[in-house]
């Protein structure tokens, strides 16, 4: 009997793990998605990201402590994309999986339940709408990677958006210089303290002498975008 769901879940899907996907869910290659496969690692996620996923889809059957904390920092990173876990019924109470996924598969479960679940999951993440931040004048689309200001766009490096966007996201929070490595880089980015620096200054003459001040220096401390009020 065909599929009932081939096509309802559209390009792109990423599935962090350390194996094949056959041995993760191998009745998913009947269904007709564009899924892409990185590493399960912290250092994988800015990769995943860049594909600018609808769905994330994370391993954590083989190795759930590493599957968790990888949730974990691409739900830090990216709050609002949906998640789905891959995890043994063994493990169910092992790690508070609801707390950071939006849905859940069991390895190797069948093609009619894959599809229906990733379905489901796209309408209620209302799939497919622009996800828009806004900090001030500034919008910020966040599936497009566009920035713009009165319909002007800024040529931003993806992680001069990402840094913008996360502080847009969190108005009036101060942030450290090791706190923004380690949200906007990466746990296991050596580039030093320095670099958080360079970004935001970089960032700032963008932005134009009309919007530099958004993003707010706070001595000793960091820095933090100005509370001027948000919205999506």
């Amino acid at each position: 009997m065909p599929s009932l769901y081939p096509r309802l879940v559209v390009a792109p899907i990423v599935l962090l793990t350390d194996r094949s996907l056959d041995e993760v869910l191998p009745a998913a290659s009947a269904l007709v998605l564009d899924l892409k496969v990185e590493h399960l690692s912290a250092s994988a996620i800015d990769d995943a990201l860049l594909l600018s996923p609808e769905v994330m889809l994370v391993d954590a059957a083989e190795n759930p402590g590493q599957g968790h904390a990888v949730l974990r920092g691409l739900r830090e990173r990216r709050p609002r994309t949906p998640i789905v876990v891959v995890v043994e019924r063994r493990d169910l109470e092992r790690f508070r999986w609801d707390e950071l996924a939006d849905d859940l598969l069991y390895p190797g479960a069948p093609e009619a339940e894959i599809g229906l679940r990733l379905a489901m999951l796209r309408r209620r993440s209302g799939a497919g709408e622009v996800s828009t931040v806004r900090l001030g004048p500034i919008a910020l689309d966040v599936d497009s990677y566009r920035a713009t200001a009165d319909g002007r766009p800024f040529d931003l490096t993806f992680k001069e958006f990402e840094l913008l966007r996360f502080l847009a996201e969190r108005p009036g929070r101060v942030f450290t210089r090791p706190a923004l490595m380690r949200e906007v880089w990466g746990y296991d980015f050596y580039g030093g303290t320095r670099t958080v620096d360079v970004h935001v200054r970089r960032l700032r003459a963008k932005l134009g002498p009309e919007h530099e001040s958004l993003i707010e220096t706070v001595r000793g401390v960091g820095y933090r975008a100005a509370d001027v009020g948000t919205g999506r």
